[in-house]
This record gives C-alpha cells, structure tokens and sequence, in this order.
C-alpha cells in the first residue's frame, strides 16, 4: 500500500496522467497518484463483467472505501484513504463521481445533453477538483477548475468515442459530425471562461500542478473543431512531439 503501487497502476492504466503527473514536484506526486489511481479503478470497474451485478459491486466497494474510517488492504485504497484524511477531501464529490460511473455498466445512451454534461463534470470535473483540493485549492477557484475540467474531459471523452462505440455503446447525445464540432467549440469555451478568470483564480490560489493532465485539451480540441470526422474514424490525437512540448511548455511556465 505505497505510493510506488499507485504510480506503476497509472503508469500501465493511463499513461497521459502519469506523464503529467511525472512533470510535477515529489510533493504533488505523492497526492496525485493515489486519486489517478482511484480514478482508474473506478473507471473500470463498469468494465469488468458482463454482468451489471458484479460491476455495480465494484463501484459499491469504492464507494465503501471512500466511506470508511478505516482503510482496507488494497494497493490503492490504502494510500487514498490516507489522503482523503490529510487533505479533508469532500467525500460528496467522490460519491457522485463512482455514481456517475454507473452509467458506463449498461448500454443507455445519455438522455440529452444536460446528462452528458453532469457526466463530464462529475467524473472529470470532479476528479480535477479533488486533485486541486488535495494540493490547496481555495473553494473559490472551484469554477474555474470545473469549467477547465470539462474541457478536458470532453477531449478526452473523444478520443475514447470509437473504442465505446465497439463495446456497443452510443456514446453521444448526438454522433453527427456538425453536432461533434459544436461540442468541441463548447468545451473550448468552458476552457476560455477558466482562463478569463485565471488572474483572478491564481490569486485565490489554482495549484497548476492539478491541472497539468489537460496539457493536450486545447489541440485536441481544434483538430476536432478542423476535422470532427477525426473522433468517429479514430484518428484523434497529436504527434508525440507536439505531446512532448505541450507537456513541456506548461508544465514550466505553470500556465494552463
């Protein structure tokens, strides 16, 4: 139950917030591992069985997790339990992101875009929000985090698009390319409304070391604004050196 088992879990699971999280201070990492590997579980949990049931039990044993006051012998529940008291994380916000993974265990399409978007917040915006949390966030950056969050997370929800599409889901309120470029124009507003208030945010006291996993939210974002055909036919994604120097760059000047 260290912090090493979080990272190797991330490293192999999810390896765009390892890399970001690599490009943070010792001290940030300690707290990011955990919560990104508390996010992959979570987010796979859905996937685990055929069986609604046995997903369902998954998610209820990460909701128990968060929920006890003791913590339980897992390579992450350890550390994250450790967390959750350090830090004072809001347990709300962990509750209503394993329930928004229900979702991802049955087949339903979203119900609009109104669902859609609870979904995004709850899951993206919720897990930026626990890491800005844990590393100091004022509440009143909370805004600003989850208006940059979304965009995040609507970038990466595309990318994801084709792989839910072969696990039989409909993973859009609406597939249409006209309507995927007027959800990435969205989530690029949500990212330009967060950075509006960035001074203003800063002062207030945004940890950008919480928000370095967006680094690719803004190219990725306007190749779907060039070419929304992009999501559907599998191709989103940046050159690894505009990766590497996205990274770079921010990670640096601390700028998001």
């Amino acid at each position: 139950m260290t912090i090493d088992a979080c990272a190797a879990l991330v490293e192999r699971g999810d390896p765009d917030r390892f890399a970001a999280a690599m490009a943070t201070p010792p001290a940030a990492r300690a707290k990011l591992f955990p919560l990104y590997a508390f996010n992959l579980e979570v987010a796979r949990a859905p996937w685990v069985s055929k069986e609604a049931m046995i997903a369902e039990m998954r998610l209820q044993w990460w909701r128990d997790v968060v929920a006890e006051p003791t913590p339980r012998a897992h390579e992450v529940a350890g550390p994250l339990h450790g967390l959750i008291k350090s830090a004072n994380l809001p347990l709300d916000v962990f509750d209503r992101l394993i329930e928004a993974r229900r979702h991802d265990v049955y087949a339903d399409p979203f119900a609009d875009q109104t669902e859609f978007d609870a979904y995004i917040d709850a899951t993206s915006g919720g897990l930026m929000w626990l890491c800005a949390s844990a590393l100091g966030a004022s509440p009143a950056a909370e805004p600003a985090i989850r208006a940059y969050a979304y965009a995040t997370g609507i970038a990466r929800y595309l990318q994801a698009v084709p792989d839910l599409e072969d696990r039989g889901r409909m993973p859009l309120p609406d597939g249409r390319p006209e309507a995927v470029r007027a959800l990435a124009g969205q989530a690029l507003s949500r990212l330009h409304i967060a950075r509006a208030n960035r001074s203003g945010a800063n002062r207030r006291g945004i940890p950008s070391a919480a928000l370095l996993s967006g680094w690719q939210t803004e190219p990725l974002l306007r190749r779907v604004l060039a070419d929304p055909n992009c999501v559907a036919n599998g191709t989103l994604a940046l050159s690894e050196f505009t990766r590497r120097s996205h990274l770079a760059w921010q990670a640096l000047l601390g700028r998001w």
